[in-house]
């Protein structure tokens, strides 16, 4: 089992998703980049997990 994404993590995740879905690419690491640009984020551990997130919606995106 995986774990569990707050709604703050979805909420900004879907934000930036629809906002900027050009920019963001199947890579985690540029995914970080990018959300540390666009997202005022307040942690690092809270800016890898919307990171990952949001790589997991794009490849899953992808893959429809």
């Amino acid at each position: 089992m995986g774990r569990i994404k707050t709604m703050l993590i979805k909420r900004v995740t879907n934000e930036l998703v629809e906002k900027h879905k050009g920019e963001l690419t199947k890579d985690f690491e540029k995914n970080k980049e990018i959300v540390e640009k666009l997202a005022d984020v307040p942690s690092k551990k809270l800016r890898n997990i919307i990171s990952g997130y949001t790589t997991r919606l794009i490849k899953n995106q992808k893959e429809l």
